[in-house]
């Protein structure tokens, strides 16, 4: 029988590990990642550790998160292989060099989708100086590259996001402007089109054919938007409880 590699592209926050709030039991928990002054921000659990280990024997981890290069290196899994960072908006090579190819591909588009950033920042800013909510819109950077917006409810309820989204963000799309909107738990971020995670893994996917021949790619992820770079993949795994579990097999 043909032995294909196998390439299990991973997201990380609220898929291999999470806040402590959303740990549930606190039993056996480890830190997995940590902010700037090196206190722990996000944890494993057991079970998710026990399928780290499952899918590592056998198969290589490819992290594909929202994280920038300074937060994906405050992550403590062992990932030995390619990375996607920002959304797809950076690819890393095994020894952790950006793939120039991809950052001069990326550093256009997102060059043509700044000026719609900048402008939805300023509706948005409008807004809440208008209604007294205390956030405003961030735009995301890394490698020198304007890549989306974010914005975060500065008391940590996600439904205070809902107004901004609705009366603000999903009108000015329905504009005719080519961004989408990700959405999960305190996290609203606007991103363009160009920038997603199925592009760097679909880029990622043909670099990997050109060096082993015939694969096998998975892909794992708890959001809605997470399911565009699952479907790039032969197979895709859902967490239990997830955004997308809720979407795709709960119901059922």
């Amino acid at each position: 029988m043909k032995k294909f590699q196998k390439f299990l592209f991973a997201d990380l926050d609220d898929t291999l590990f999470q806040s402590l709030e959303k740990c549930g039991d606190r039993e056996g928990l480890q830190p997995a990642a940590f902010l700037k002054d090196g206190a722990p921000i996000s944890y494993t659990t057991p079970a998710q550790r026990s399928f780290i280990a499952f899918a590592q024997d056998g198969m290589t981890m490819i992290p594909a998160t929202a994280r920038n290069l300074n937060a994906f290196g405050r992550v403590d899994l062992p990932f030995q292989s390619w990375a996607i960072i920002d959304y797809g908006g950076v690819v890393l090579h095994p020894d952790g060099s950006a793939d120039e190819a991809w950052l001069d591909r990326m550093r256009g588009a997102m060059t043509a989708a700044l000026p719609g950033l900048q402008e939805l920042a300023a509706l948005i800013d409008a807004w809440a100086e208008r209604t007294g909510y205390g956030a405003r819109a961030r735009l995301i950077e890394d490698f020198g590259i304007p890549f989306y917006l974010v914005i975060k409810d500065p008391q940590k309820i996600g439904e205070r996001l809902e107004p901004i989204e609705r009366e603000v963000v999903q009108p000015w799309i329905d504009g005719g402007r080519e961004y989408f909107i990700h959405r999960n738990g305190n996290n609203l971020a606007i991103l363009p089109n160009a920038l997603n995670k199925s592009h760097a893994v679909a880029y990622v996917t043909e670099m990997l054919r050109a060096e082993h021949g015939d694969i096998i790619t998975f892909g794992i992820g708890d959001s809605k938007s997470d399911a565009r770079f699952m479907a790039a993949c032969d197979y895709a795994i859902v967490p239990r409880g997830t955004q997308l579990a809720g979407l795709a097999l709960e119901p059922l």
